[in-house]
């Protein structure tokens, strides 16, 4: 059952399209975007299975996947205190806290908390521009969103330790740096078995992948279609569309 929650001044309820359910965003922090809403329709989880969201941000990851799944329950991670607040919150706006947790941590702590291989699925949206490399938000959050504070090995390393022989975690990522998370996910033991590529249209060059590995895994890669998100004219296509719910 949803309920009322106070908001922080510079806050706002965003409608997610899913069941009813609500988030809590600022209107000048870092937003969720498409890439979130991709990674929660790639991400498949299965009846009862314990999922973990490394570096939650405002928790949409969750809310999404929880809105599709079945008796599944969530560990979300989130560095930054005021961000974990709104996450928090959003889980007890819709309702979940039955099933969503929150942790102000760092996602490298993450087994202090929950232990290791804990988990089946691990989702995540790592860092997108590697330390050091291009313009820096002045915006906190939305600067640690896109460069983080550590490398992505060290990122993907402790989404492994929660992760269960077998299980699965998928990620999104720039698809010109594919073959790093590879090379991140192999060195934590994680091998890629199942990849989509992401372009804004169908003659435009991929900006996006989406990555799951099987942690223990044997190498074989299947590449799926090119997922293609606008039309020429600007609009969602039909596969957007179911996404999105519409």
């Amino acid at each position: 059952m949803q309920q009322e929650i106070a908001l922080m001044p510079g806050e706002r309820i965003d409608d997610l399209q899913r069941q009813g359910m609500r988030i809590i965003q600022r209107e000048n922090g870092f937003r969720f975007g498409t890439d979130a809403v991709m990674l929660a329709d790639f991400a498949v989880a299965k009846r009862g299975e314990r999922v973990c969201d490394m570096g939650t941000g405002t928790g949409v990851l969750p809310l999404l996947i929880a809105a599709r799944s079945v008796d599944t329950t969530f560990d979300a991670f989130e560095i930054q205190p005021d961000v974990a607040d709104m996450a928090a919150r959003s889980v007890r706006l819709n309702g979940l806290e039955g099933r969503i947790r929150v942790y102000c941590a760092d996602c490298r702590d993450a087994t202090r908390h929950i232990g290791y291989e804990s988990c089946h699925l691990v989702v995540s949206n790592p860092p997108y521009t590697a330390q050091g490399a291009g313009l820096v938000s002045p915006e906190r959050s939305r600067a640690l969103a896109r460069s983080g504070e550590y490398p992505l090995d060290a990122w993907i390393a402790a989404c492994a330790r929660v992760l269960r022989p077998g299980g699965r975690l998928c990620c999104v990522f720039p698809a010109p740096r594919f073959l790093q998370l590879c090379d991140a996910m192999r060195g934590a033991r994680v091998e890629p078995k199942r990849v989509r590529f992401v372009a804004a249209r169908i003659d435009a060059a991929p900006k996006l992948v989406l990555v799951e590995g099987l942690k223990g895994g044997r190498p074989g890669l299947h590449v799926g279609a090119l997922l293609v998100t606008h039309r020429e004219d600007g609009s969602f296509t039909d596969e957007m569309r179911r996404i999105y719910a519409e």
